[in-house]
């Protein structure tokens, strides 16, 4: 049975660019994966791109090393460079995450998904899928437009700094129990390990993988054997891919630096 994927892209990227870089794992999968991937609601602006990539200089050589600026300005929409929300002028909450939840409940109404997987808003996603109640404009006619799905791949995740976000991902009594995968990078300098942590901290059934590379989904041989299986069989004993070596090349997903995140 084809399982169908909802594929969330990271900020400055769009559905093409991601789809084109997670191309040797689609091709890996065949027939057998059906990857949905949609654009994000927001056109970012040249002003809304110099926030975000105005970073350290030790970042923005990794983030121009992964080619996290594939996405362009120019007229073609194909091109244009999308995010689930923008940030205020201070870089300390996000502004437009409301508008991206109601853009993925209409989705999600129209067609039934296995898992979702993604950058920024993939976890978010699946935890308001699992607990609907909470965003209550999430509902139509009092109603999920989608039950839970069996599984979330959430690449280099955090938690915004949102009200939306907060009522959403801090659970009062229980935790999030949709399995999940964890990917994460060691030398990750944009989403560092504490940032990560807010999203573990509340999911009761992940999985945690690291590679030794950065902000990116890791495309070797070994990565796309192991999400090739585990998209298959979410539950099953699946040997991890291992560390990555330090020297991979930048051959997987990238996003840049999130813009509500301030550089000290």
């Amino acid at each position: 049975m084809v399982k169908k994927i909802l594929m969330l892209h990271g900020y400055a990227q769009n559905a093409n660019i991601f789809n084109k870089r997670m191309g040797a794992l689609r091709k890996a999968c065949g027939k057998d994966i059906d990857f949905v991937f949609i654009d994000a609601c927001h056109v970012l602006t040249p002003v809304d791109l110099a926030e975000a990539f105005r970073s350290t200089e030790s970042e923005s050589s990794s983030l121009n090393d992964l080619g996290a600026q594939e996405a362009s300005t120019d007229s073609d929409p194909a091109l244009a460079p999308r995010g689930w929300w923008k940030a205020d002028a201070a870089r300390t909450k996000t502004i437009g995450i409301e508008d991206s939840i109601l853009q993925l409940r209409d989705v999600l109404i129209k067609d039934r998904y296995d898992g979702i997987f993604g950058f920024r808003l993939a976890h978010g996603d699946m935890c308001t899928l699992e607990k609907p109640e909470s965003y209550p404009p999430f509902l139509i006619d009092g109603k999920p437009p989608h039950p839970p799905v069996t599984f979330c791949v959430a690449a280099a995740g955090f938690r915004p700094k949102s009200p939306l976000c907060d009522s959403i991902l801090l659970p009062t009594y229980t935790l999030y129990s949709t399995p999940t995968l964890h990917i994460l990078g060691r030398n990750d300098v944009i989403v560092v390990e504490e940032r990560s942590r807010q999203l573990l901290d509340v999911s009761a059934n992940k999985r945690v993988e690291w590679h030794d590379g950065g902000h990116f989904i890791p495309s070797k041989a070994n990565w796309r054997n192991f999400l090739k299986a585990y998209l298959k069989d979410p539950l099953g004993n699946i040997p991890s891919p291992g560390l990555a070596t330090a020297s991979q090349p930048a051959s997987g997903t990238a996003t840049p630096a999130t813009p509500e995140t301030p550089r000290l």
